[in-house]
């Protein structure tokens, strides 16, 4: 069985939260329950005069990164429905090859 990891590229997220409610509507969760959250970081100044305000998606241990919907062929439905393409879900062999591939941004790494 292939092992997933999800990258999660932070750069562009605008804090939409649809990856939220399509994890929330795909699992089946209540209110007090989440599979991935927006984290909100900042806004913060430096002492250069640069801001820094970020939106982090963040899965909690309820993410299986859809596998089952990997499985049907299908993206998990948290990566679908990213308006800013932050998300991605791949084999753990191809983290390296696809962090390799970014000039620059903020990204993090998820294994469930």
């Amino acid at each position: 069985m292939t092992k997933y990891a999800m990258l999660v590229d932070y750069k562009y997220c605008t804090g939409c939260h649809s990856c939220e409610v399509s994890c929330v509507k795909e699992k089946g969760l209540t209110g007090s329950e989440w599979g991935i959250k927006i984290n909100e970081v900042g806004p913060a100044k430096f002492e250069d005069g640069a801001w820094e305000w970020d939106f982090i998606p963040t899965p909690s241990r309820r993410c299986d990164l859809c596998v089952g919907r990997i499985e049907e062929g299908k993206k998990p439905l948290c990566e679908l429905h990213c308006l800013a393409a932050c998300l991605k879900i791949v084999p753990v062999e191809e983290v390296s090859d696809t962090l390799a591939g970014k000039e620059e941004g903020k990204v993090a790494v998820f294994l469930p």
